[in-house]
């Protein structure tokens, strides 16, 4: 009972952190979705769990008698006679026939099936929280590579606004040639510009192309139709992050699954001196009882075995001694579980609060940026300013709006990994 309470407590929490502190698009949502009936890893994870299934229904299968049909027939020589009375005695049959149904069970085995089958138990419960954990690195992968579609979509626009901006400075300096207010080093500059400019472009389509490829072989899907870093997630201080990743994180549910697995164990290994009483019992046809062992009679037998180890020389107490190392060597791994999931939760929480200050201070860098270069281009359409100058101012609000547009990305990857290091299924 405590156990089940434990369960839905851990599944009303994350329901309830889930649906408090995680806000996730629908497109999004869906394609995580799509990716855990796509993908082929989660198909075999998946799969584990029916095999973990089969073991346990296997194991209880052991609380079942086991029945045996047997026959056999050997020929044997020379006759076992014995001389008796003037007589030939026959004591053995030459054809020796024999045909028996017999069966065996466990009356008490003080616990060892019980102990068997909750070991398997936990290797289904094993087995389904590593679906869990896959379902959760697909999802964090599938969210990356979206929002890495986001980002790089948003990057050729700026590109295509620089391009733009470009074309209209060259159609200026074209006709400035013409009036012989230009020079033609004035025209191969902004056309060299331009030229680098287009080269950007080319390779945030590649980028971009590679992460709709990345998107098909999660998902299946080639198209994303997302234009916004809107993932969001209420924060809280490290110590309460790491209170919840070891409630809701599948990494701590594995651990604390392994230390289970190694108790069950240490428990299976403590039965081996226990005693062992079983019943058997047969029932057939053979021949070869005197006086006449020609003739085949109708046969049964019944008992009750008793076995109990007297001596193994200490290999119980070194299997226990090991047994109760693998539990504390799991318990210890929890431990730096813990210790490693504080580092990269205090890390994510950084990362965000310091490109949540960089994005504040790009914004007044880009209102600079775009005054500079209106200024530098009425200076440049009257005469005053140069081709430079104008090309300079572009290529800083270029910078400036990549900036900030690269901090609200990484901004959005350090909410994806904290997310993902708490344990919610933002899904």
């Amino acid at each position: 009972m405590m156990k089940k309470n434990s369960i839905l407590f851990a599944l009303l929490l994350s329901t309830t952190i889930t649906m408090a502190q995680v806000k996730v698009n629908t497109e999004l949502k869906s394609l995580i979705t799509q990716s855990f009936s796509y993908f082929p890893k989660v198909k075999e994870v998946e799969n584990t769990v029916r095999l973990a299934q089969d073991k346990i229904e296997l194991t209880q299968l052991n609380k079942l008698p086991d029945v045996t049909g047997d026959a056999s027939y050997n020929f044997v020589e020379p006759k076992i006679v014995v001389p008796l009375g003037g007589t030939d005695f026959q004591f053995a049959p030459v054809h020796n026939i024999s045909g028996a149904v017999n069966a065996s069970y466990s009356l008490f085995d003080f616990g060892r099936l019980k102990a068997n089958i909750e070991r398997t138990k936990d290797d289904l419960a094993y087995a389904k929280h590593n679906v869990e954990n896959v379902k959760s690195q697909l999802a964090f992968q599938v969210a990356t590579v979206y929002y890495n579609i986001v980002y790089l979509q948003k990057a050729i626009i700026i590109q295509n606004d620089v391009l733009h901006f470009l074309n209209e400075n060259k159609q200026i300096v074209e006709s400035k040639l013409k009036n012989g207010d230009a020079l033609k080093i004035d025209l191969l500059n902004i056309q060299s510009n331009m030229d680098a400019e287009e080269n950007r472009k080319v390779d945030l389509q590649n980028l971009l192309q590679k992460q709709l490829n990345l998107l098909a072989y999660t998902t299946g899907l080639k198209e994303s139709k997302g234009t916004d870093f809107d993932f969001e997630i209420a924060l809280s201080d490290a110590a309460t992050g790491l209170s919840t990743a070891e409630a809701l994180n599948v990494d701590f549910l594995l651990a604390k699954d392994k230390i289970k697995q190694a108790q069950s164990d240490l428990n299976i290994t403590k039965l081996n001196d226990k005693p062992f009483i079983g019943l058997h019992a047969g029932a057939g046809l053979k021949n070869g009882y005197v006086p006449d062992v020609s003739t085949v009679k109708f046969n049964y037998a019944a008992g009750v075995s008793f076995s109990v180890p007297i001596y193994t020389g200490g290999k119980t107490k070194q299997q226990i001694k090991l047994q109760e190392n693998m539990v504390k060597q799991n318990e210890l791994a929890t431990q730096s579980l813990s210790s490693n999931y504080k580092k990269d939760i205090d890390q994510a929480l950084t990362d965000v609060k310091t490109n949540y200050e960089r994005i504040g201070n790009t914004v007044g860098q880009i209102e600079d940026a775009k005054y500079a270069q209106q200024l530098a281009a009425s200076r440049f359409k009257n005469g005053v300013g140069t081709n430079l100058e104008l090309t300079n101012a572009s290529t800083n609000v270029q910078r400036a709006e990549l900036t900030k547009l690269q901090y609200e990305f990484q901004l959005c990857l350090a909410k994806l990994e904290y997310a993902k290091l708490i344990g919610v299924q933002y899904w």
